[in-house]
C-alpha cells in the first residue's frame, strides 16, 4: 500500500512580483480558460530549501548544495595542502568519479550534492594523496586518471550516493552522463496558481537625484515594473517510502526530514522583488493529508475561478471551495483510512475533515507522529 503525504495551502500574497518570466513580468498561466497568477515549482522548491536552512530545520551534514564550484568547495576543505597541487589532485579524483572540470575550474553543469558527498571527496583526496598524481597538460591528466588504482576509482564512484542529504532525497537529481548517480525525487511540487482570475498591474516609478541642483528638474531615473496580487493554491506530495529509500533506510532521519519539510513548506516565500514589495504573507490555510491510495491534487476545485464578493474574502471562499471539492473527489478515489490535519485562519474548513491544530509546530509534530505510526504498522 502506498503512503503519500500531501500539503494543500491557500496563501494570499499582497501586490508582488515573486517569480518573473524572461520579460520581467510575473509568471502566469491559462487555467479553466482564465488567466491565473503562477509561481513555478522550481521557485517554491528553492524557497523551501532556503527556509529549511534559514530556520536550521535540517543539520548542515544532511543538506545539499547546488553548484558548479565543487573544486572551490574542496579546496576550502584542503587548506592544509598546497592550493595548486591540491587543485590538480581534485581534478583527478573527480575525473575518477566521472565528473569533469572545465578550463575555468567549474564543473560542466550544476551539481546537486550532499555535504557528506563533498566531505567524502575531500577525505578520499587526503587518504590517497600520493596516488592522485596530476600532470600539467591534458594528456598527462588523462594518463593520471587511467593509472589510478581500481580501489580508488571504486571509492570515488561510490561517493555519489546522495550522502543522506534531505533536499537531494526530496527533490532528486539527474546527471545525464552518470545515471548511476541519479536520484528520483520523493517529493513533487506543483506550480502554484491563483484560485481566481488575475490581471497584471504596472508600477510607474521615479527616483530623485539627491544631489540635484535647483536648475535640474525632473527625475534622475524613471521606469516601470509589473506586478499582481493573488490568492494561490499550493500543492506538494511526498512519497514517504521513496524518501525512506533515498535516505538509505534511515528511519529517524526520514521522520526528521518530514517534520522539517512541513515547517519549510509553510514558511517558504519566494524572494523575487521583495525589496520593492515586501510580500511576506503567511498562508491562511494549511491542510495536510496522509493518503494511502494515490495522490490527489485539488487544483480542479478552482477550474471555475473564485469570484470576488464584498462579504467574503477570496481566501475564505477558496478554502470552502477546496473542502467541497475534496469531499466530492475523496468519495470516489480516497481510502477510508486517509487522515487530515490543518491550520485554518478562515474558518472555512469543516471540523469533521480533520483536527484544527494550534500552531505550525503542532502540525509538523502531527506529521512526524502520524507517519511514524504508519511505518511501524
Amino acid at each position: 500500500m502506498g503512503l503519500f503525504l500531501e500539503f494543500h495551502l491557500i496563501q494570499n500574497f499582497a501586490p508582488s512580483n515573486l517569480n518573473r518570466d524572461d520579460t520581467g513580468a510575473p509568471k502566469d498561466a491559462i487555467f479553466g480558460g482564465q488567466r491565473r497568477a503562477r509561481v513555478s515549482s522550481q521557485c517554491f522548491k528553492r524557497a523551501i530549501r532556503l527556509a529549511a536552512s534559514e530556520h536550521e530545520l535540517i543539520p548542515v551534514a544532511h543538506r545539499g548544495v547546488r553548484t558548479k564550484k565543487l573544486r572551490s568547495l574542496l579546496l576550502e576543505r584542503l587548506t592544509n595542502r598546497d592550493a595548486e597541487e591540491a587543485a590538480g589532485k581534485i581534478e583527478v579524483a573527480l575525473g575518477a568519479a566521472g565528473l569533469k572540470l572545465k578550463d575555468d575550474g567549474k564543473t560542466e553543469y550544476l551539481l546537486f550534492l550532499g555535504e557528506n558527498e563533498i566531505n567524502g571527496f575531500a577525505a578520499l583526496i587526503e587518504q590517497h594523496w600520493e596516488e592522485l598524481a596530476a600532470g600539467g597538460d591534458k594528456k598527462s591528466k588523462k594518463d593520471a586518471k587511467a593509472s589510478l588504482p581500481l580501489e580508488v576509482v571504486k571509492k570515488a564512484k561510490s561517493l555519489l550516493d546522495g550522502g543522506k542529504a534531505v533536499d537531494v532525497a526530496l527533490f532528486g537529481r539527474m546527471l545525464a552522463d552518470m545515471p548511476e548517480a541519479n536520484r528520483d525525487a520523493a517529493c513533487q511540487v506543483a506550480h502554484a496558481i491563483s484560485t481566481h482570475r488575475v490581471e497584471r498591474d504596472f508600477d510607474y516609478f521615479t527616483a530623485v537625484d539627491d544631489m540635484g541642483g535647483p536648475e535640474e528638474s525632473g527625475a534622475g531615473m524613471i521606469g516601470q515594473v509589473e506586478f499582481n496580487s493573488a490568492t494561490l493554491y499550493r500543492y506538494a506530495v511526498l512519497d514517504v517510502r521513496k524518501l525512506l529509500s533515498n535516505l538509505q533506510s534511515d528511519r529517524d532521519l526520514t521522520l526528521a526530514a518530514l517534520e522539517a519539510f512541513a515547517q519549510a513548506m509553510v514558511r517558504a516565500i519566494p524572494t523575487g522583488k521583495q525589496n520593492s514589495f515586501a510580500a511576506h504573507n503567511a498562508p491562511e490555510f494549511v491542510g495536510v493529508c496522509l493518503r494511502h491510495e494515490a495522490p490527489l491534487n485539488l487544483a480542479n476545485a478552482f477550474e471555475k475561478p473564485v469570484a470576488p464578493r464584498p462579504d467574503k474574502s477570496l481566501t475564505g471562499q477558496s478554502v470552502e471551495r477546496l473542502a467541497e471539492y475534496e469531499g466530492k473527489l475523496s468519495s470516489y478515489y480516497a481510502a477510508s483510512t486517509d487522515q487530515w490535519a490543518c491550520l485554518d485562519l478562515t474558518g472555512g474548513w469543516p471540523a469533521e475533515k480533520g483536527g484544527q491544530l494550534p500552531s505550525l509546530a503542532a502540525l509538523a509534530g502531527w506529521v512526524r507522529e502520524s507517519v511514524a505510526s504508519e511505518l511501524e504498522a
